[in-house]
């Protein structure tokens, strides 16, 4: 999880929190989050370099549509990366 990118983690976590997500659906999630759009030149690149290393699962819907989903090391790299943020972000509520 080291090697990615910001948007590439926002990725993991918007595929995750959503049903049977398709690139349309994550392109507006994140459009809404980021607040500017996300050009189809860098969602899809970053979609299947998360494929690549088997963070994600693609599949077709139909002939136009794939949907995404984490894979178990999807899922398993996003419980270690929250882990890893609550160690830090306890300290800060702490600290308040």
């Amino acid at each position: 999880m080291h090697d990615l990118t910001g948007f590439q983690r926002d990725l993991l976590y918007v595929i995750n929190g959503l049903d049977d997500p398709h690139g349309l659906a994550l392109k507006a999630e994140l459009e809404s989050y980021y607040e500017t759009e996300v050009h189809h030149g860098r969602l899809y690149p970053n979609l299947d370099t998360l494929v690549d290393k088997g963070l994600v699962e693609k599949s077709s819907m139909d002939r136009r549509t794939n949907l995404y989903k984490l894979s178990a090391r999807g899922h398993r790299e996003l419980d270690a990366r929250r882990e890893w943020e609550q160690q830090y972000l306890r300290e800060t509520i702490s600290a308040a």
